[in-house]
């Protein structure tokens, strides 16, 4: 009979979660839309330049450090020598430059005692490529190109924060790069000489320091060719 049977224990009635409503869901998502934007600028910025030309490589560099809307500094060095004909031009947080190159040319000095020749621009790209990979859970911040003269010739490496190698013949990193990329497109050919470069690499530089806030100062230059390398510094 009814009732005279085992009674079964209840279940525990389980809370409901209350749906957000859909005002309050897009205005989380624009908040924090715009903490990611206050993000972004704090991140350093620059214009960073390197282009191959018949005779060498150019690297260049703007001088301005600065984080948001604050100028940190007007003398900041973005462009580094490696080894005598290879160079390095960054963009990012400068202490995570200094690091990378720092390692980097120690390790060509190394590799040049050990193997009893100079490290090759493709070496030395890829060696800071491993670096890159390597401090991947713990990122450098900066974009690098790795540009210098060689027995193979002339030739230029951009390399991302996680490593990624990829050959070009002209390229820009950095802030300014919207802006300097179509002065470069415009005019570049392989065949330009030294001076030619360098004047391209002045007018793109020049032209993202116009427009960019981040980017200004003067320029610095590294001018590698098979007789070496050479430091230039201009003022704007």
């Amino acid at each position: 009979m009814e009732g005279n049977g085992p009674q079964l224990p209840q279940l525990p009635t389980i809370p409901q979660i209350p749906l957000m409503p859909q005002v309050q869901m897009q205005e989380q998502q624009q908040a924090q839309g715009n903490q990611a934007q206050q993000g972004i600028g704090w991140i350093p910025g620059a214009t960073t330049v390197g282009v191959v030309c018949k005779d060498g490589v150019i690297l260049a560099s703007e001088k301005r450090v600065s984080y948001g809307y604050m100028i940190v500094s007007k003398g900041g060095k973005k462009v580094f020598k490696i080894t005598d004909q290879i160079g390095a031009a960054c963009a990012g947080l400068v202490s995570d430059m200094q690091v990378l190159v720092r390692d980097v040319e120690a390790n060509a000095r190394l590799y040049s005692m050990d193997v009893g020749r100079r490290i090759s621009v493709r070496a030395a790209a890829k060696l800071m490529s491993n670096i890159l990979f390597n401090r991947r859970m713990a990122p450098l911040i900066t974009q690098t190109i790795v540009g210098g003269v060689d027995d193979e010739g002339p030739s230029l490496w951009v390399l991302d924060v996680l490593g990624s190698v990829l050959p070009d013949e002209y390229a820009v990193v950095g802030s300014g790069t919207e802006i300097a990329i179509a002065v470069i497109e415009e005019s570049y050919r392989k065949d330009m000489n030294i001076k030619e470069a360098k004047d391209l690499v002045t007018r793109a530089i020049k032209s993202a320091i116009s427009r960019d806030s981040m980017s200004g100062d003067g320029i610095d230059f590294l001018i590698i060719t098979k007789k070496g390398s050479i430091e230039e510094t201009i003022k704007l």
